[in-house]
């Protein structure tokens, strides 16, 4: 169990009342800033304009943060990361040979233009092609339950016509990209591009899950930073965290973490953590998976299918604060920026069972075991 106190920070100045608060633009109702939809969205990119032959749109210039290895590089080892197929991914490779080879000329022009032009990888990217790398976020049992419109690629990870909402295929919370916050792809989907600053993240309109009760938490993650602690997924209110899960950097250890909040005033001794011991975790790819087990006691952190650490925890404390991709809250600021990809993101409002997470991992869970909520799944 660690405190966590250790761990970078991107402070904002406190919402006060009238404000939005949540580093969203101020001003707008509903709570948190989150866009409503009679108003324009504050985070929609302006539309690029045809350019010369060569150039780059603006969606696929380049970030500037190091990129996942384009190819297998000998201190990246992913060994035994290939998920079997399941009905979500080969919906993908059932399209036409002419479709594939025209989607995959674009991506590696667009790549090769925007390395050539600005000397660093593509905002809008691919992941080890080819390659085992290149194989994660692995495959779940998310809901289909949303329907495309007619023309609409059924695996997007958008709203129709809203290229900077997350479309939530399970349920009904769509979660808001910030202006640094990068759309990608890898060989198996559809992945979240973070750059570890203020204006990189992604946030829901609400809470997914009240965090008093049971609940599971899961993303395929690949964390770029040698140092600092960094949360792919949290859920809290303005002052702190209800649960967080990432990477622990604290105490001269790196490790795994899911965190829960047993008091709303967030203090670092009424935090509960399940840590892993003796992982990597940098320039990995791993399927984290937090669950919390109300009437167990307990919540756990599982890595790639496995447990990997285990804590008792009395009750929980559940702030009515929105869902947060890439970042966490923590005395009041936001804490913990992501620095690399999240992908294949699932919410429970249940306790999943060891087996079930090992399944999951395997893309053999079952599929009457819904997840509440579910994003870049296709």
């Amino acid at each position: 169990m660690t405190d966590g106190t250790d761990r970078p920070s991107t402070p904002q100045p406190d919402p006060t009342a009238g404000q939005a608060g949540y580093g969203y633009p101020q001003g707008a109702p509903g709570g948190y800033g989150f866009p409503q939809a009679w108003q324009p969205n504050p985070y929609q990119q302006p539309l690029s304009q045809p350019g010369t032959a060569g150039e780059p749109p603006h969606h696929l210039r380049a970030p500037q943060t190091q990129q996942p290895p384009l190819e297998p590089q000998p201190d990246m080892q992913l060994a035994g990361f290939t998920p079997p197929p399941q009905p979500d991914w080969q919906a993908m490779a059932d399209r036409s040979e002419l479709q594939q080879r025209r989607r995959k000329q674009m991506w590696m022009a667009a790549v090769t233009v925007a390395a050539c032009t600005l000397g660093v990888g593509a905002g809008l990217f691919i992941l080890g092609r080819g390659d085992t790398a290149g194989k994660a976020p692995g495959p779940g049992d998310a809901s289909q339950s949303a329907t495309a419109a007619p023309g609409q690629d059924p695996n997007a990870p958008t709203v129709p016509g809203e290229p900077n909402l997350l479309r939530d295929r399970s349920g009904q919370v769509n979660i808001a990209l910030s202006p640094d916050a990068v759309l990608g792809k890898v060989d198996n989907g559809n992945v979240l591009r973070l750059r570890s600053n203020g204006n990189s993240y992604a946030q829901a309109a609400e809470p997914v899950v009240d965090a008093s009760k049971s609940f599971t938490v899961s993303a395929w993650v690949y964390n770029e930073a040698d140092g600092g602690s960094r949360f792919a997924i949290s859920q809290g209110d303005g002052t702190s965290y209800s649960f967080e899960l990432g990477r622990e950097d604290g105490n001269g250890k790196k490790s795994w973490v899911f965190r829960m909040q047993t008091d709303e005033k967030g203090a670092a001794s009424t935090a509960v953590a399940a840590t892993s011991d003796g992982l990597n975790t940098v320039r990995v790819w791993a399927l984290l998976t937090g669950v919390y087990d109300a009437q167990g006691k307990t919540l756990t952190l599982y890595v790639d299918g496995k447990e990997a650490g285990r804590a008792p925890v009395a009750a929980a404390w559940s702030g009515q604060g929105p869902l947060q991709l890439g970042r966490s809250r923590h005395h009041g600021i936001w804490s913990g920026p992501w620095a690399g990809v999240i992908g294949h993101v699932l919410v429970w409002d249940k306790p999943l069972t060891a087996d079930q997470v090992l399944a999951l991992k395997g893309g053999k869970l079952d599929k009457e075991i819904k997840p509440v909520g579910s994003w870049l799944v296709g």
